[in-house]
């Protein structure tokens, strides 16, 4: 089953630093992150209750070129040589990634055959998860995540603590809606009804989970808008950093 948008893969040259300039600028704190081990890339992870922004750079090009079963590096070094950062990808999350997967192959989807990811955080705790990769790019159907809950990040206390989260920009901070530009929103919808069996309502919307997903006119490389909700008396606000449009709105 599909439970709502899991994470957005934002592509930068730098993590560090980006994770930096967005905490100043938004007050999203990041808090977590760490190497792809044996794949090329990094990440730094600002979490929203169990959804979360991954900064994803890249250390090294050829480790990333060779995985052939880490397509999430070679969407974001995709991204970067371009010459630009921005959305990558995205992810939904499930919490039977094969059952998910089989069924939507059963049904014409290319959707291809869950493999196993892991990453190893600074403390030396690994975190691990299932995932299920169609096609990947900023105007494609996003991928499947189903996250371990026996290994790091993903335990009940864990997803209590994040729960329970205050950013210094909104307190607890959620995602509440994407909003992608592509070049012909009825051949994109299209697409998410072959890969995902997502289907859009008029005026290209539509909801997983919690979230909603929303689809203009333009190109894929204009920018996306990523919409967050932040606690009563969050002041409204907007930023356009590293290829996204922020918009904070408070709760009602």
């Amino acid at each position: 089953m599909l439970l709502g948008i899991d994470h957005l893969v934002i592509a930068v040259r730098d993590p560090d630093a980006a994770a930096a300039e967005l905490q100043q600028d938004t007050g999203l704190a990041f808090t977590g992150g760490g190497r792809h081990e044996g794949m090329g890339t990094f990440n730094r992870l600002a979490f929203l209750g169990d959804t979360y922004l991954e900064l994803i750079g890249v250390h090294d090009r050829g480790l990333v070129a060779s995985s052939v079963t880490f397509a999430v590096g070679r969407a974001a070094l995709a991204v970067l040589d371009e010459g630009r950062e921005g959305l990558a990808t995205y992810a939904l999350a499930s919490d039977d990634v094969a059952g998910d997967a089989a069924r939507l192959r059963s049904g014409g989807s290319p959707i291809g055959e869950p493999v196993t990811g892991s990453r190893t955080r600074p403390d030396g705790a690994v975190v691990r998860w299932l995932t299920a990769f169609p096609p990947l790019g900023p105007a494609e159907p996003p991928f499947l995540i189903e996250h371990n809950p026996e290994a790091a990040e993903w335990d009940a206390a864990a997803r209590a603590a994040r729960a329970a989260f205050r950013h210094r920009g909104g307190g607890r901070v959620r995602l509440k809606a994407l909003e992608l530009p592509v070049a012909d929103p009825a051949a994109t919808a299209d697409a998410y009804g072959r890969v995902l069996a997502i289907a859009f309502s008029e005026g290209w919307r539509t909801v997983v989970g919690e979230q909603e997903i929303r689809l203009r006119p333009g190109s894929p490389v204009d920018t996306p808008v990523v919409r967050l909700r932040g606690e009563p008396g969050t002041p409204t606000r907007d930023v356009t950093r590293h290829g996204i449009h922020w918009v904070f709105m408070p709760s009602a």
